[in-house]
């Protein structure tokens, strides 16, 4: 089994920055694609980011491209998400999630994700 650690949320004021860590224990980390999650009140979870196995591909949905940067440390088993610029009245629950299909591009859809993080909050402030 593979378990998914987040760190790093919090509550910060709008146009702050902040980076989320999730960090891999069991598995082997350096086969999966990983990608970045996040969720408001009464919504489906929506992409946010995601990131292949090796690193070399990174994918941002439109409404956070040029503000969030994706990027991983292998040799750590970690996935780091860096926000910029962080507006209020965004999906505030972020989760980390592991594919382990390295056969595939990471997708951008949940349901192809194998292991999740227990989700972090992140609060704007005005």
């Amino acid at each position: 089994q593979v378990h998914l650690e987040e760190s790093g949320g919090g509550l910060v004021q709008a146009g702050a920055s902040l980076r989320l860590s999730c960090t891999a224990s069991g598995g082997t980390f350096s086969t999966y694609h990983m990608a970045w999650f996040r969720q408001g009140p009464g919504k489906e979870r929506e992409i946010v980011a995601t990131i292949t196995s090796s690193g070399g591909e990174t994918f941002y949905t439109p409404s956070v491209k040029g503000r969030f940067t994706i990027s991983r440390t292998n040799a750590k088993n970690t996935v780091y998400l860096k926000m910029n610029s962080l507006r209020p009245n965004e999906p505030t629950i972020y989760y980390c999630a592991a594919d382990r299909m390295e056969s595939r591009c990471a997708p951008i859809v949940g349901r192809f994700y194998n292991y999740w993080s227990q989700g972090t909050q992140v609060t704007v402030s005005t």
